[in-house]
């Protein structure tokens, strides 16, 4: 009776040790888990990670991203139709509210502005559509070091398109390299 008694009790015990093992088991994943996903969704690029050139979601055309004065801009340097199909000369900035302006190149156009780095996203910019010659306020994203999220507005962003550009190879870099 006694030698049943002892095995009862150290099946219990054991059972009870495989609960507490499980138990912590299930906690040490849960913890691994929120961290890995915290730092796949906390990971920060460097304020010039963004430099470069990179292509519209289109395609149609490249915008090279540079720093001046602290402030981050950007640049038409190449369009895939750069020739107007009517005039057969350059495209010019035909949509823009400002008719002084009406007569500038496309190509070259600054269409990002002034924009500031802070806590992983640049923000407080402006982007310029020149095919409707309108100004949107922005906020520019790296989604990885490769895919850049650039989300447009009025007021709230919340009211906004959100387009995605890809960055140049160095290939294309250098095919542009001649012209800027």
């Amino acid at each position: 009776m006694e030698f049943l008694i002892q095995v009862i009790s150290l099946k219990i015990n054991l059972s009870l040790k495989f609960e507490n093992m499980k138990k912590i088991l299930a906690v040490v994943i849960t913890i691994t888990l929120v961290f890995s996903g915290l730092s796949t969704f906390a990971q920060k690029y460097s304020e010039d990670t963004i430099l470069g050139k990179w292509y519209n979601d289109e395609e149609t055309g490249m915008i090279k991203i540079y720093k001046e004065d602290g402030k981050f801009f950007g640049k038409l340097i190449w369009l895939k139709d750069p020739i107007d199909s009517f005039t057969k000369k350059p495209k010019l900035d035909k949509k823009n509210p400002d008719e002084a302006l009406r007569n500038r190149p496309v190509l070259n156009l600054v269409i990002l502005s002034d924009f500031v780095y802070d806590d992983g996203e640049w923000e407080d910019g402006k982007i310029y559509d020149p095919k409707t010659g309108k100004t949107y306020s922005c906020y520019m994203e790296l989604l990885s070091a490769e895919k850049l999220k650039i989300r447009g507005y009025i007021g709230l962003a919340a009211f906004g398109k959100t387009t995605y550009w890809s960055r140049a190879t160095e290939v294309e870099n250098k095919d542009t390299e001649s012209a800027n």
